[in-house]
């Protein structure tokens, strides 16, 4: 199959990329278009815009019953005036701004005033002021990131949070009170002048200064705060609008509910919005069954033409659309592109993406994924053709390298590019052990060809090598691969899978059902066990949970996504339930 014959007109770049064998047993994969030029900064992004469609809408988000909307013109207006401010404090290059806020208007205003003015920002996980009573983790980011301004959204709701903050650091609120008698306030900052001394400033935030500081989840240890310069994030959108150049030919419009603290929605989702000045509707909702109505509600009333999710969100999402023509109708509406990103997508959520997408939207709906990770911009590899695999994660973009190393029976990919962080917030420690000789990033996921004889046919991931786990037997277990299949084959009977074994006999699954059917769980485990192979995929045991997954407990992420390792400490007490003998009654036990 040569590439013109795996280009869908109109929607992707040709395939074409090349391949090193090296003598150690080491690949290195690239692509062979060049990165075209990119902006200099992010805030070379917001002028842009401004200057091209300065009437269009931005940012929107929820107002009541109604619409609350930015244009790029009112946003940079905004922005120059806050930058100036914050200027005036004399922030710069060493002194950071700590963002605790929702996905807001308000949070954009801040952070891109920042970006503008050269002034690192970390947007901080909300949870963290909330998820712990002694507010830990969210004082332990402190410590590191040590900001000169803390700026809260509400004060009323970050009151307990604020109160962490030490008198020598400034805080700014949006609305609601403070504990800080002499907090700024977001409004007041706004309604001053813009500095002569600006355009200086903004002339002199160079690709390689720091954008923003993310600080990953800390599942295995305390989160840690990945450096994110402004060449990292303007290339990265450059290589992604060259593997799609549909989004450069229409008006761009994303309904989005990803966190901003996270890269997929900060940095994918947002800055998208930004290189091609299209339009990003702030979704309340979250991929949960109790909150999903509210992501319905925004996508029927502004249905957008490029859709993101996890693969949590999709599940709901396909629901949702199946027992609703007229919504289905209205989300295809415009829609030109589906994105799964953060986790692998169960074969059923994605042949029931597929074929709605053919049933409303046409020909012309691409259901693609991806993949990369916070230290990577975040796209390293994309889909940039028909998607025939849901674990297909696509090819490297324009200026990226990937490296192939033997791990186990298993092969690292490692990172190189523009894309790629230079390192940690101060942790030179953590910086100096994440790259290899070569200067390449070691990721710690394993991916492997989806043919190995054409790696123009696409990459498969091949699970995260910390996750993977060895029976007593010595058999590995790729504990991603077999939840993703255990989803598929339990569609409908539970609402996620956690798989143990780590030094046991057999594999245990731990399934998260309200209302389990018990006699079909255990006909659909049967079904699956006997076309899975061997013991590294087939289940033992298996134990319903009724307790949901927890994202105030850390078994979930922001983005919807399960902590594996965090949901066995926490339910250590069920796993071993499930491997007792005699085994108790609710235990599923298969020979």
């Amino acid at each position: 199959m040569n590439a013109s014959e795996r280009r869908a007109p109109r929607l992707f770049a040709p395939v074409d990329v090349r391949r090193e064998r090296r003598p150690d047993g080491s690949e290195r994969l690239w692509n062979v278009q060049p990165l075209e030029p990119y902006a200099p900064n992010v805030g070379a992004l917001l002028r842009r815009g401004a200057a091209e469609r300065g009437e269009r809408v931005f940012l929107g988000e929820r107002d009541g019953d109604q619409w609350r909307t930015i244009t790029y013109g009112a946003m940079l207006d905004a922005v120059r005036r806050l930058a100036s401010a914050l200027l005036r404090m004399g922030l710069g290059r060493e002194t950071p701004i700590a963002i605790l806020s929702e996905n807001s208007i308000a949070h954009a205003i801040v952070s891109l005033s920042a970006l503008d003015a050269g002034i690192p920002v970390a947007p901080i996980s909300p949870a963290y002021s909330t998820q712990f009573g002694d507010l830990r983790r969210l004082q332990f980011i402190l410590g590191v990131l040590q900001p000169r301004l803390v700026f809260a959204a509400d004060g009323d709701a970050y009151a307990n949070a604020l109160a962490l903050v030490g008198d020598d650091i400034a805080v700014m609120i949006d609305r609601g009170s403070s504990p800080r008698g002499d907090a700024l306030v977001l409004g007041e900052l706004l309604r001053g002048e813009v500095d002569p001394a600006l355009d200086a400033a903004e002339a002199r935030v160079g690709p390689d200064d720091v954008a923003k500081i993310l600080f990953t989840s800390g599942s295995t240890g305390e989160p840690k705060g990945v450096i994110n310069t402004h060449r990292m994030l303007c290339s990265n959108q450059q290589s992604l609008a060259q593997l799609w150049p549909l989004l450069g030919d229409h008006e761009l419009v994303l309904v989005d509910w990803l966190p901003w603290h996270h890269t997929f929605g900060g940095n994918h989702n947002f800055n998208m919005a930004l290189q091609h000045g299209g339009a990003l509707y702030i979704d309340r909702g979250r991929p949960l069954p109790a909150h999903f109505d509210r992501s319905v509600e925004t996508l029927r009333d502004v249905p957008p033409t490029v859709y993101f999710n996890v693969p949590r969100g999709h599940a709901l999402l396909v629901a949702a659309l199946e027992r609703d023509d007229a919504f289905a109708r209205r989300f295809f509406s415009r829609l030109r592109l589906i994105g799964n990103a953060a986790a692998g997508l169960p074969r059923t959520t994605w042949e029931a993406l597929r074929s709605l997408a053919r049933r409303y939207g046409g020909a012309e709906v691409a259901v693609t994924g991806a993949w990369g990770l916070t230290e990577t911009s975040p796209m390293a590899t994309a889909v940039h053709y028909p998607l025939r695999d849901p674990a297909d994660i696509g090819l490297p973009g324009p200026g990226t390298e990937l490296l192939f190393v033997p791990f186990e029976h298993k092969r690292e990919v490692r990172v190189r590019g523009p894309l790629v962080t230079p390192g940690y917030w101060r942790r030179d420690d953590l910086t100096a052990a994440a790259f290899d000789e070569e200067g390449f990033y070691r990721t710690g996921d394993a991916v492997r060809f989806a043919a190995d004889d054409d790696p123009a046919l696409g990459l498969l991931f091949d699970g995260r090598l910390a996750e993977n786990f060895k029976l007593t037997t010595g058999t590995w277990v790729d504990a991603g691969a077999v939840r993703i299949a255990l989803l598929g084959a339990l569609a409908g009977l539970v609402d996620d899978v956690v798989v143990a074994g780590e030094n046991r006999d057999a594999i245990a699954a731990l399934l998260f059902a309200r209302a389990p059917r018990h006699d079909a769980i255990a006909r659909a485990l049967e079904a699956y066990n006997a076309s899975a192979g061997g013991s590294s995929c087939c289940v033992g045991r298996a134990v319903t949970v009724a307790e949901p997954l927890s994202p105030a407990d850390g078994e979930l992420t922001d983005k919807g996504s399960v902590n594996q390792r965090r949901v066995l400490e926490r339910r250590a007490a069920t796993v071993e339930h499930a491997y007792a003998d005699p085994p108790a009654d609710d235990v599923l036990v298969f020979a």
